[in-house]
């Protein structure tokens, strides 16, 4: 378990979870291919069917805005927050500066997080829990961008909610309006779960690869065809 997870669920019963047998590989496969086409490959042929119909990135940042898409979903620890050995919490390196990025070309973030289903009633109640723990901690030059996730923040209702389980990224994918929907993890297990439920999959902070999805490309998959 991860260290933020370990603080913030001290004294509550850990799940157990089992990796399933050569997750890492395939999650680590799937975030190679991403950023050969990032890195390697004309735009047009560097995106899903849908948007690979030679439009220019400007039309399609145009669509994406217009329609709200997509929607990128992060873990937390360890992916956008590190929480140090004397239990301190920042940014993970590049992550306030990638946030940024996002927001500035007004795509929509949201949190796809485990925390204990008693922390509240509701997915707000718990993101509020959520966000006094970390702050408690923060020592960050700047503070948390709490604000930039709005209402899409989810958290488990019940222990059998709880990631790798894959009921948050269907609750994610069910309120998205039909947007093209990006996750962002250092968990190789969860980078697959998402695959799998058609979530544009990205394991973050490997070697040899951008830290996190390339935002242009991201602005390219707002674009959907009819």
């Amino acid at each position: 378990m991860r260290i933020l997870e370990m603080r913030l669920e001290k004294g509550d019963d850990a799940m157990n979870r089992s990796a399933f047998k050569g997750s890492l590989r395939m999650s680590l496969a799937l975030g190679a291919a991403l950023a050969s086409t990032v890195l390697c490959t004309p735009a047009s042929a560097s995106v899903p069917r849908e948007v690979s119909d030679g439009t220019a990135t400007a039309s399609a940042a145009r669509v994406s805005t217009e329609r709200d898409c997509p929607v990128v979903y992060f873990d937390l620890g360890e992916t956008l927050v590190h929480t140090a050995d004397d239990g301190s919490t920042t940014y993970q390196p590049g992550a306030a500066q990638y946030l940024r990025a996002l927001r500035e070309r007004h795509i929509r973030i949201g949190l796809i997080t485990n925390v204990p289903p008693a922390w509240g009633a509701t997915d707000a109640e718990r993101a509020a829990r959520l966000k006094k723990e970390v702050d408690a901690t923060w020592r960050g030059a700047r503070p948390f961008a709490w604000k930039d996730f709005g209402d899409r923040i989810l958290t488990p209702r019940t222990e059998a909610e709880r990631k790798p389980a894959p009921a948050l990224w269907e609750r994610a994918k069910a309120g998205s309006g039909g947007c093209r929907l990006v996750y962002q993890a250092e968990t190789a297990e969860e980078v697959q779960v998402a695959a799998s439920l058609g979530y544009v999959p990205y394991h973050v902070g490997q070697p040899h690869r951008p830290t996190f999805l390339p935002v242009g490309l991201i602005e390219l998959l707002g674009r959907r065809s009819g």
